[in-house]
């Protein structure tokens, strides 16, 4: 029904006048919504999602409790049904006021239009029926609209990694230039940060059960009592509720609400996708500071509004800023997990509010950001190259004490020679700001006679690079395309970024 939903959500919005319009600005609007989140995660946490979601499961539970033998009219379910998407809002606030109740309130709205029905709904239920059930299918649905948009960005990762799989650079330990890489090695560095995710995100997705129908702590009493202590009917009931609200499982124990912890399994889960995209677009913009890789770049972006001339980094700096929200958000259901007493309190609801919506918007920005990024990357191997030769004479040492020592020559004596040579190049680098000129002096050193016409063979950065893209190849084949398998259907939405 969500499709559905979200149609009749777009039909039915008010077109406001322009005082109106402009009333909407003298109020704060979470940027999440206003600015950058996509229309189908919006949706999924918005207030039609909802409460459409809570008379869906109240006309479940009644059908289920009519095919289970409850005095229940085939009219009552009808009449229930044909009014299921049209909520009267103002009705519901206005309730909510009076009874300071949010279910209670949507149950009298609820009841207003289905009166024939009103005797029935709700029937046994405790608010957590509606109010946890509901969470439980957002959060399903939110992994559903999340996992496409985590795939489509491996999809792109891949490729790029696939294209450079051979393409040398500087490695960097401790951001000090170290052993060559490759470009496409790099790339499959962020790529298996992002498979974990996937796999975690698929498996907290798949362990998500429903609350079903429980009663007030969880013991299923109301129930017992309607079907006068038939337990048989009552674990019926549960089954068929879970079964019409698309999970194959409910939770078998609950207290008043499903464990909180499962909150903590899916925030941690997101909060980790934010960790590792935090990494990659971090060194997006290291990487972007030396000009060698750069994120897309409009033709009529400004980088800044005083400095014409630059172009800055601005979503993978977005994709960091929004990624530490996603991470600290990770603190709310452990907290929220840890102070619920007994079978519950209410503690959690107005914190859930916040937590659960913000983390899976959050997370939805980001991955939309990183789509975007990785589908235009921009690799510069001129700059690439420039910098290898620029420091590819120091690491190259080892190469050429090894061919002298073939040559015949001793290798401590050879040691001792590209050390002071070396040290004179990197005086000449660090305090004059010249270029690095240790290959001149080795081939102006008669000692290095024996060797001078290996010199370019043994500087070709790509002697230098490994198995790196032997590495790449086996990656991408054994782990990341098997992964994307079941996602081929949704791989060619393209992300064109609003802001």
């Amino acid at each position: 029904y969500c499709g559905s939903s979200l149609s009749s959500f777009r039909r039915t919005q008010p077109v406001l006048s322009n005082m109106e319009a402009a009333d909407e600005f003298t109020k704060y609007r979470s940027p999440l919504v206003s600015r950058y989140a996509s229309k189908e995660m919006a949706f999924n946490f918005s207030d039609r999602k909802k409460f459409t979601t809570w008379r869906r499961l109240w006309i479940y539970l009644a059908k289920a409790e009519k095919s289970l033998g409850l005095p229940i009219t085939d009219a009552q379910i009808l009449e229930m049904e044909s009014h299921a998407d049209n909520i009267d809002f103002a009705m519901a606030a206005e309730e909510e006021r009076k009874l300071r109740h949010d279910v209670m309130a949507h149950v009298h709205t609820f009841a207003h239009c289905c009166p024939t029905a009103a005797p029935i709904i709700h029937l046994g239920a405790t608010s957590c029926y509606v109010g946890d059930n509901t969470d439980l299918i957002m959060l399903r649905d939110g992994f559903d609209i999340l996992l496409p948009k985590l795939a489509r960005v491996i999809d792109r990762l891949a490729n790029f990694a696939e294209k450079y799989a051979d393409l040398p650079t500087l490695g960097f330990t401790h951001y000090q230039p170290a052993q060559l890489t490759t470009v496409g090695k790099r790339a499959c560095l962020w790529l298996q940060d992002l498979a974990m995710d996937m796999r975690n995100l698929q498996r907290a997705r798949d362990d998500l059960r429903f609350r079903g129908v429980k009663g007030t702590t969880g013991t299923q009493a109301s129930f017992l009592q309607l079907f006068q202590g038939e337990h048989e009917k009552v674990e019926q009931l549960d089954n068929m509720v879970t079964e019409m609200a698309g999970f194959k499982k409910a939770y078998l124990v609950t207290g008043q609400t499903y464990s909180r912890k499962v909150d903590i399994d899916c925030l941690s889960n997101l909060a980790s996708l934010g960790a590792t995209v935090h990494k990659i677009c971090t060194d997006i913009r290291l990487l972007a500071n030396l000009k060698e890789i750069e994120e897309p770049f409009e033709k009529e972006q400004i980088g800044s509004s005083a400095m014409p001339y630059k172009r800055n980094p601005m979503r993978a700096e977005r994709c960091c800023s929004l990624a530490r929200h996603l991470v600290a958000l990770m603190a709310d259901p452990l907290q929220t997990a840890s102070v619920q007493w007994l079978e519950r309190t209410l503690d959690d609801s107005a914190n859930r509010r916040i937590s659960l919506p913000e983390s899976f918007l959050t997370a939805d920005i980001i991955l939309s950001t990183l789509q975007n990024i990785t589908e235009g990357l921009v690799v510069y191997p001129k700059v690439i190259e420039r910098h290898i030769r620029h420091e590819l004479p120091f690491m190259a040492t080892e190469n050429i004490i090894m061919a002298m020592v073939k040559a015949g020559g001793n290798r401590q004596d050879c040691h001792e020679k590209i050390r002071v040579l070396s040290q004179e190049a990197a005086a000449v680098v660090k305090q004059e700001g010249g270029d690095n000129d240790l290959l001149a002096r080795v081939q102006r050193d008669p000692y290095f006679a024996p060797i001078l016409g290996q010199l370019d063979a043994l500087l070709d950065p790509k002697t230098f690079i490994g198995r790196a893209p032997q590495q790449v190849t086996r990656f991408l084949s054994e782990e990341v395309r098997p992964l994307l398998e079941p996602y081929k259907a949704k791989m060619d939405v393209k992300i064109e970024l609003e802001l």
